[in-house]
């Protein structure tokens, strides 16, 4: 009986601290516990056998702690089989309202396309289908499963790449208190953390309380040399753009191109003063080859965003008569962000629909003719708030009876999960009161340069003159105040679901009892996204966009059942299939019928092996159907360009010249000089993205999995894992970047992406470009996840235990659509997503204990990855190889991060953590693709060396 109890509970990951993804604790130093039938995420069955046929990974809070980091998303991101985050720190250039918030891109399949329960409920979502998991308090978690299964048929869309499910603490009775603070080597990035938790408990009700409060601190681009120039230490005056003093040109011809005389401004740093606008002599030519008219962007940016939150959560519980239990769980949140990149790069056609020019009348305007110009508005740097306040509430009816001498449970509950957020920008103009301000003026009587005319002046309370070719210093706060906008939006999103499931054991076999789950649920989802009217209008540098209002509803039911076939024989000591499968009846597009069939087998009492089928789906998000659309400045790199893109490549030179890039094109920046690297530029005019589609219809998947765990019975304290999986979606819901469009277009000849891009007739640039969603296309990725641990026995030097999770991507490739061939991005980062697709990441931890002392020790592994080259010649490895971009790439070599935690547990019930992260204090890596909005610096490695300190106290 006792080695059965063993064999059942070794599976059960987060017991005993099995690290990161272990399937198996060390339960052989355990003793027998009485049997409870728990649900294990992945499955609706309750059941005493905690093994399960789905590769699940746990982190415990002890193990959370571990890694000194403080929010959820952080955590998660550390996971092998987690990729690059769509949203990051480093996206200060993302005009999403996601940003500022934190996700999970499990197997880099897209973070819409993973699924988030708490305590195995839904949890919010934005109106494109993602789950800020900055919102979920560290401090109030239990333990985090991870699984890393297709689950549509347990949990409905978005179950494709896997299920986090966060299970909060319970009930507790006294307190908690848990302090924490922690900064970059250079003092930047300050984090902090104070939770306090305080609970009772009887044997008939309990209740817990709990708040917290978490900070993550700025860290600047200008404050590192690696981070302060935009393409990197090496290359301090490569993409440096518009300058503060205007450069100016005829708005009919191209006479001359000129800039003011000024000081200062070497490198593209400086402010400096600039000379007399209104005399001609005063100017020179504008070069791209002069810095000093040019200015470095990334002197006022983030690096890395700031973020607030601050949570008050509720949890109870009420045993009632007839064996039910009432519990509910109450959670607010509100999460303050902020972005700073630099000021407006403006230009007298930033809104095509309603140009702006220097007036020939105007008092600054020595040339006698209107004047089209550039010039960014370094004065007012361009900052957005976004203020995201989360409410959950869920309530849950629960109990158990006995049927025929069998165990059933059954539950009916609510969940009502609601966000909503405003954004407030800064920093744009406002191009109604810029075209008055840049129109005709004039001297007054007083020595005032004066809007209007001696004949007909303009009140000065009505209009400010704006000496925008002088640059910085010319004009007074008031008059910038006059020009500026203060540009605001609201969004929100709802998710209102009733369910009611049933479970149980339906009859006995000679292996064990066939179990059963069933269930119902009702589910509402309502989103909108409102820009102010102001910027909706288009007299706005902001981006200008539609409103986004949309709302549907879905009936759902499913089925599941374990059948034990075998158990107890030879060569099977056991064997069991479970099957499920879920109807699902949507308002927007109609219904949809997944399965999902899965087995376990032990040959042998030490070895399990396991297998699972699952078909999946993902459902058109509220923006996907009815996202009204909106403005982009994307950065991007034209396949057409004949010096950096791939006009080389068989087929596109052809295509190219037939869209009017003729041969010896050359893409330019929104300075109109040439782009430097093979990193593109930012658009010079507005591209148009996310507009929705009512004709969508869900992504489909196919999970296959394979694999077996061994916990050999003449080694305690063993245990290790091999899984194999592969995943394929199809029909996709693409939202896809300009680059991308690009490439499709020229590299890959798919016309659908040709019809949306736009050229200008004469100098082939691009002009216009849109990216919406479609149906179109595929992905797939195959690989192994291998996880091992081993306890050593304890002797006079303590415990020691070592434990690694490993994922070894053997295959990811997508294509645009049906017709189009296969592209691999294995091993690389992505042509136009920046995201990193790496063969091999793992962890490695080593833990240690002796009476009240622990550490852990972590070793972090990052495979090396194909970038771009910074040109044919420079920083690249490889100029003949192929890529998924095209050709030439740069190798990067791999990168291993150490961590270290030590603790000491008091004598008054506390415990003392220190700690750091990237002890070494290894420099980052510079990139073109893996750059973040600043720098030529992948934000989601380390920056810095990271020490942090935690105090807990229990009472």
């Amino acid at each position: 009986m006792m080695e059965k109890v063993l064999s059942r509970s070794i599976r059960l990951i987060c017991l005993g601290g099995v690290a990161l993804g272990m399937q198996a604790a060390y339960a052989q130093e355990t003793q027998p516990a009485p049997l409870q039938r728990v649900e294990v995420t992945g499955s609706r069955i309750r059941q005493v056998d905690l093994e399960t046929a789905q590769p699940i990974q746990v982190m415990t809070q002890e193990q959370i702690q571990k890694t000194g980091l403080v929010t959820v998303g952080d955590i998660l991101n550390q996971l092998s089989s987690a990729g690059t985050p769509d949203f990051d720190r480093g996206g200060s250039l993302t005009s999403n309202r996601e940003n500022g918030g934190q996700y999970i891109s499990l197997r880099n399949l897209g973070s819409n396309r993973l699924l988030v329960l708490v305590d195995g409920k839904r949890w919010t979502q934005s109106v494109d289908g993602y789950t800020d998991m900055s919102t979920i308090p560290s401090a109030m978690i239990e333990r985090i499963e991870v699984l890393k299964d297709g689950a549509s048929s347990i949990y409905g869309s978005d179950a494709i790449s896997g299920v986090v499910n966060i299970i909060l603490k319970k009930r507790m009775d006294g307190g908690q208190l848990s302090i924490y603070s922690g900064a970059n080597d250079k003092a930047d990035g300050r984090a902090k953390d104070f939770s306090l938790t305080y609970g009772a408990s009887s044997d008939k009700a309990s209740l817990m309380v709990g708040l917290s409060h978490t900070e993550q601190g700025t860290v600047w681009a200008r404050d590192r040399d690696i981070t302060k120039y935009p393409k990197g230490p090496a290359h301090p005056t490569a993409g440096l753009g518009a300058g503060p003093w205007a450069e100016v040109m005829p708005a009919n011809g191209d006479a001359f191109d000129y800039v003011l005389n000024h000081t200062g401004g070497a490198g593209g740093n400086g402010m400096g003063t600039g000379s007399d606008p209104r005399n001609t002599a005063n100017y020179h030519d504008w070069k791209s080859s002069i810095v000093e008219d040019k200015f470095n962007s990334a002197s006022q940016m983030m690096f890395q965003m700031p973020n607030r939150l601050d949570t008050l959560f509720t949890k109870g519980t009420l045993e009632l008569p007839y064996n039910m239990q009432l519990s509910t769980t109450a959670m607010y949140s509100q999460r303050q962000s902020s972005a700073q990149v630099a000021g407006y790069p403006l230009r007298s056609d930033a809104q095509p629909s309603y140009p702006v020019y220097i007036d020939k009348d105007n008092y600054y305007n020595p040339f006698g003719e209107d004047l089209y110009f550039i010039r960014r508005t370094v004065e007012v740097p361009r900052v957005t708030e976004n203020t995201n306040n989360t409410f959950h509430v869920d309530t849950t009816l629960s109990g158990n009876f006995d049927w025929q001498g069998k165990a059933w449970n059954w539950d009916v509950g609510y969940n009502h999960s609601a966000v909503r957020g405003t954004t407030m920008g800064t920093g744009n103009v406002n191009l109604l009161n810029l075209k008055k301000a840049l129109g005709p003026s004039f001297l007054n009587a007083s020595g005032v340069v004066q809007c209007g005319n001696a004949a007909s002046p303009i009140p000065l309370a009505e209009c400010k003159p704006f000496n925008i070719i002088a640059g910085p210093g010319a004009a007074n706060k008031e008059t910038l105040d006059y020009i500026m906008s203060t540009g605001q939006a609201t969004y929100g999103s709802t998710i209102n679901s009733a369910t009611a499931n049933i479970s149980g054991e339906l009859l006995q076999l000679p292996a064990g009892m066939l179990g059963v789950a069933g269930g119902i649920e009702h589910r509402e989802v309502r989103g909108y996204d409102i820009p102010g009217q102001f910027e909706q209008s288009g007299y706005s540098t902001d981006l200008a966009g539609n409103s986004t209002i949309g709302k549907y509803s879905v009936r759902e039911a499913y089925l599941e059942t374990n059948i034990p076939i075998l158990k107890g024989v030879r060569f099977a000591e056991l064997l069991s299939v479970d099957l499920a499968t879920r109807y699902s009846d949507y308002s927007n597009f109609g219904n949809t019928h997944n399965s999902k069939a899965s087995f376990m087998w032990k040959p042998i009492k030490d070895v399990l092996v396991r297998g699972t089928w699952a078909q999946g789906f993902r459902a058109p998000t509220v923006g996907d159907t009815f996202g009204g659309g909106q403005q982009t400045y994307d950065t991007y790199m034209d396949p057409c360009d004949s010096q950096y893109g791939q006009r080389s490549t068989p087929g596109v030179d052809a295509r190219c010249t037939a869209q009017g890039a003729r041969p010896g094109f050359r893409q330019t920046d929104q300075t109109n000089t040439p782009i430097t690297d093979a990193g593109g530029a930012q658009s010079a005019n507005p591209f148009m993205s996310g507009a929705g589609n009512a004709s969508l219809q869900p992504e489909r998947a196919k999970t296959k999995t394979f694999g077996f765990v061994y916990s050999p019975a003449f080694l305690p304290g063993l245990s290790g894992s091999l899984d194999w999986y592969n995943i394929r979606v199809d029909n996709l819901i693409s939202g896809i970047t300009a680059t991308q469009v690009a490439e499709y277009c020229y590299v890959q000849g798919v016309q659908s992406f040709c019809n949306a891009i736009k050229r200008d007739p004469i100098t082939g640039q691009i002009v216009n470009l849109s990216r919406g969603n479609a149906n179109l296309g595929a992905l797939e990725t195959e690989g192994y996840d291998l996880s091992f641990a081993y306890r050593f026995k304890r002797g006079a030097y303590g415990a020691f235990g070592v434990r690694s999770d490993s994922t070894f991507v053997t295959k990811y490739r997508t294509k645009a659509d049906n017709t189009a061939d296969w592209e691999s991005s294995l091993g690389e980062y992505d042509g136009g997503g920046g995201i990193a697709y790496y063969r091999v990441k793992s962890n490695v931890a080593l833990d240690w204990s002796l009476g009240n002392w622990s550490a852990t020790w972590t070793a972090r592994y990052f495979g090396g990855i194909r970038d771009k080259c910074f040109s044919s010649t420079v920083e690249c490895s490889t100029p003949k190889g192929l890529a998924n971009w095209g050709t030439g790439y740069n190798q990067k070599g791999a990168m291993v991060y150490n961590d270290v935690s030590v603790a000491y547990k008091t004598s008054w019930k506390g415990q003392i953590m220190v700690g750091a992260n990237n002890i070494f204090d290894k420099a980052p890596r510079t990139t073109i693709l893996g750059a973040s909005s600043s720098s030529a610096v992948d934000a989601n490695l380390p920056i810095d060396r990271f020490i942090y300190a935690r105090y807990n106290q229990a009472f």
